[in-house]
């Protein structure tokens, strides 16, 4: 069993001893120290948080000791039901609530679940946050309310729409483009809650040919969640019989975005925020962020634009952080997070679809022709699984060492450029793995610079 406790929220396996697992006793103490921590640091004061939920099967189960928690906690609870990570976000503030927990493990297999923390805003607690919530809970600093002073639950299912209309109404969506277009968009939603928004946003949208892989809210992911090119084989066939023009994919929050082009190759998770921020910046000029393990191609169209580009350290909260202090029109993160601050400070899927569709019937282009516009890179993702004896700073100073005749960037682990690519190294913050990234002009040149790192960390964990 697995339990990370991480400024990210709290996320592990289903079931087992308590601290071991994502158990009961653990989401009462999680929560119990959200509750604690939302108390004495929002400027709200409504006494109102909001809770939503992905589709996977322990969602419920979770869901009621979540709600039941805060509670007790003395806090009134607005249950939004099945709703993606965005919609919560959106219904936080909404609600005009003090903060909000998304019960979901993103692209996590079914076995995982997570509390996701947020803000008044609807924004992930920052660093100094997530550390005062976790020792709040190490410590059992917290008090449930006397019988007088619990809280009630109220179920608003109505975010969907809300979200929806939200979506329709930014200034850069064109329904009237989108529907001229005539588009045939498939999309594989892994049988969570983009089952349910996905199809509906289309419809709105003004896309009458939807094809629905994978659609229904049960939890029962029909494949690996991650929506990365291997477990996207059965959309791709389907879009290499030329049955759509689109094809969309989200993970089970519906956080992130892949394109599948109508040949059926991958449009390349990375090129998602490429492309969007390039629409976004042909209409509305300024400065864009994503992180350290993004594509250079961000910055590249960027300053096509005569725009200037940030990196930041990886994580969602360090992305907006960043975007809030250069003013960015357009950021997010090289896995499909669109982030839009015209919309709201949080990666969104419905965001990015409406964009991109509007961008594509705008160009009159096809998938693969509006992809050939963008610089050409390829990207590597690799991870070395990790166990208790493998010292993660150790490794990371000598590769530091051994590569400091290069530009070395260590705000968030180490990455590494190289003049035609880079390599970037950093512990996850949601599973017990150094995440290796590597992006060059192709893949073969980029796989080349992931093994030769790899061999140095087998050789520095060998000498240990």
């Amino acid at each position: 069993m697995t339990l990370i406790k991480s400024i990210s929220g709290i996320r592990g396996t289903i079931g087992g001893a308590p601290s071991e697992g994502l158990s009961p006793v653990d989401i009462v103490k999680f929560t119990a120290a959200y509750a604690t921590f939302i108390k004495s640091n929002s400027p709200v004061g409504s006494n109102v948080i909001v809770v939503g939920r992905d589709a996977r099967i322990s969602g419920e189960m979770v869901s009621g000791i979540v709600v039941a928690t805060l509670t007790a906690m003395g806090f009134d609870v607005v249950n939004i039901g099945l709703a993606s990570t965005p919609t919560t976000e959106i219904a936080v503030t909404g609600e005009k609530a003090d903060g909000g927990i998304i019960i979901t493990a993103s692209h996590n297999p079914t076995q995982w679940n997570a509390l996701k923390l947020l803000n008044h805003r609807g924004e992930f607690l920052n660093d100094a946050e997530g550390k005062q919530v976790l020792k709040i809970a190490e410590d059992d600093a917290f008090s449930f309310a006397e019988v007088y002073g619990l809280g009630r639950e109220y179920k608003n299912e109505t975010y969907n729409r809300r979200h929806i209309e939200e979506v329709l109404a930014l200034d850069l969506v064109d329904r009237d483009a989108i529907a001229k277009a005539n588009f045939t968009v498939a999309v594989d939603a892994v049988n969570s809650v983009g089952g349910i928004v996905i199809p509906q946003l289309l419809k709105a949208l003004g896309v009458e040919n939807v094809i629905e892989l994978n659609c229904e809210a049960n939890g029962h992911f029909a494949h690996t969640p991650e929506p990365i090119p291997e477990n996207l084989t059965q959309i791709s066939e389907l879009m290499k019989q030329g049955k759509a023009d689109v094809g969309i994919v989200v993970d089970p929050d519906v956080d992130r975005l892949a394109l599948v082009m109508e040949n059926g190759e991958m449009f390349v998770e990375e090129y998602t925020l490429v492309a969007v921020a390039d629409y976004v910046l042909s209409q509305t000029p300024g400065s864009t962020v994503s992180n350290l393990s993004s594509s250079r191609a961000l910055r590249d169209v960027t300053e096509r634009h005569g725009c200037t580009y940030t990196a930041s350290a990886v994580g969602e909260v360090n992305v907006t952080t960043e975007m809030k202090r250069t003013g960015a029109v357009i950021g997010g993160e090289g896995n499909g997070g669109v982030i839009y601050p015209a919309a709201h400070y949080g990666r969104d899927a419905l965001v990015g679809v409406a964009l991109f569709l509007t961008l594509l019937a705008k160009s009159g282009k096809k998938m693969t022709e509006l992809k050939a516009t963008y610089p050409a890179y390829a990207i590597a993702k690799n991870k070395i699984q990790l166990t208790p004896e493998i010292d993660v700073d150790a490794i990371l100073n000598e590769i530091k060492r051994v590569y400091a005749s290069e530009r070395i960037t260590d705000i968030d682990g180490v990455k590494i450029d190289f003049k035609n690519g880079w390599v970037h190294l950093r512990k996850s913050n949601t599973e017990p793995i150094i995440r290796i990234y590597s992006e060059a002009p192709t893949m073969a040149e980029a796989d080349d610079m992931a093994d030769d790192i790899k061999r140095l960390v087998d050789k520095i964990t060998a000498s240990k």
